[in-house]
């Protein structure tokens, strides 16, 4: 069985993921293709780089003016056309497939061509919206039954000049439907907005994305002495882009109602965004070292993620496989990481809420103590990548390669 997945990088969330499973696929012996758009460059003739730096600015600059994000990058698009043609796979696996690298209407009129087979792993709503990728904080339904008027221009992927959003739903439902796909959607949350969309006819299955335990685990560290923290509450926040959706603005409001007994911590602000922060809030550049990030998270009291809208954000995970309980907001698929052990669900935006229940009860971890085991029980990495060989074998015509291992 040969197998190719595409994704905008081959690292970040998504990437990780896709690079997971092409390693897995390899070491039990399937033939398994890595393709992105754009990052490094490929190491070895199982990955594929489709990387047009021009190509990719001319898409963002006719994405910002006509916002028809996903149709332009025709060159990169042809290269992988070829690429499909030369290795005629039997599944292809979409991740994100927006981004700015990529051609929708020549890479899915050659699926129709070619009948085959796709998995389409949803990280976010972009696939049946006629232009976000997110809608909850603007509460829109638009998209259930023809996206128009769009009310967030401003957004990603962002359009300063003209509102297309009809002329994309419409193009979009054409080219994703009436094919042979199975869609893979990262939390129950997206599963039933997939089940309201122009996409419900196809079968959908939840995997939930998994961490590796060997890396993120309790692991003793001397952030606290290095940056003068001893005998704070330490409430901590990572993202890998803090955005609006992200609530980076509620650790400011929660950084006024906390004394000096706490310190909050927020890693991966950019370096403007770092200035900005007020002192009493301990801001700090994305690590690109992820045992330093194990360490704060190890280190951490509780893990504030705040976020207004997302999928299914491994940093829960991240931070509960490091022994630090979540607290996190009741919005997409982000509660679905936290048992009643492991974390606390607010309603969105309580900041005074969550202020007032550390303050209470402040004791190392929240006074919070949960089975690390228990709580990260489905959501490991090899949970997540035997599921996905499962979903191969489903599928696939001739999965002998794949049968063993995932049976």
């Amino acid at each position: 069985m040969k197998i190719i997945q595409i994704n905008t990088f081959p690292y970040k969330a998504t990437g990780s993921i896709m690079m997971n499973l092409h390693r897995l696929m390899q070491n039990q012996g399937i033939e398994s293709y890595a393709v992105w758009g754009r990052g490094r460059k490929p190491g070895n003739e199982y990955e594929i780089s489709l990387h047009d730096y021009f190509g990719m600015v001319y898409h963002g600059v006719y994405s910002r003016i006509t916002d028809k994000t996903g149709f332009a990058s025709k060159r990169a698009t042809q290269k992988l056309i070829d690429k499909l043609k030369e290795i005629k796979p039997d599944i292809i696996h979409l991740h994100n497939i927006h981004g700015y690298y990529i051609n929708i209407e020549m890479l899915f009129r050659h699926i129709r061509e070619q009948q085959i087979k796709v998995v389409w792993t949803l990280h976010d709503c972009w696939s049946f919206t006629g232009h976000c990728a997110y809608f909850d904080m603007i509460e829109c339904e638009k998209w259930k039954y023809g996206c128009h008027d769009c009310w967030q221009l401003n957004t990603y992927p962002v359009s300063k000049v003209m509102d297309n959003s009809e002329w994309n739903y419409q193009r979009k439902k054409e080219l994703f439907t009436g094919l042979d796909i199975t869609i893979i959607t990262p939390c129950s949350w997206l599963c039933g907005l997939v089940k309201q969309s122009y996409l419900k006819p196809y079968p959908v299955k939840v995997i939930y994305n998994g961490i590796d335990r060997n890396v993120f685990r309790p692991t003793e560290s001397d952030f606290r002495a290095k940056h003068g923290l001893e005998g704070k509450f330490i409430v901590l926040g990572v993202a890998s882009e803090w955005t609006v959706r992200k609530g980076l603005q509620d650790f400011i409001r929660l950084s006024t109602l906390l004394n000096d007994d706490y310190k909050i911590v927020v890693i991966g602000l950019t370096k403007k965004q770092v200035k900005e922060m007020p002192a009493s809030i301990l801001a700090m550049e994305r690590t690109s070292n992820v045992q330093e990030l194990v360490e704060i998270y190890s280190t951490a009291d509780i893990f504030f993620n705040p976020t207004y809208e997302d999928n299914f954000p491994s940093t829960n995970l991240e931070a509960i496989a490091c022994g630090t309980p979540v607290c996190t907001y009741q919005t997409g698929g982000s509660p679905e990481s936290l048992n009643h052990n492991s974390g606390i669900v607010l309603p969105v935006g309580q900041i005074n809420i969550f202020a007032a229940m550390i303050r209470e009860n402040r004791s190392p971890k929240y006074n919070m103590k949960f089975d690390i085991d228990e709580a990260m029980d489905g959501f490991e990495k090899e949970d997540m990548l035997k599921n996905y060989l499962t979903i191969y074998r489903t599928i696939g015509e001739d999965a002998d390669g794949i049968r063993e291992w995932a049976g």
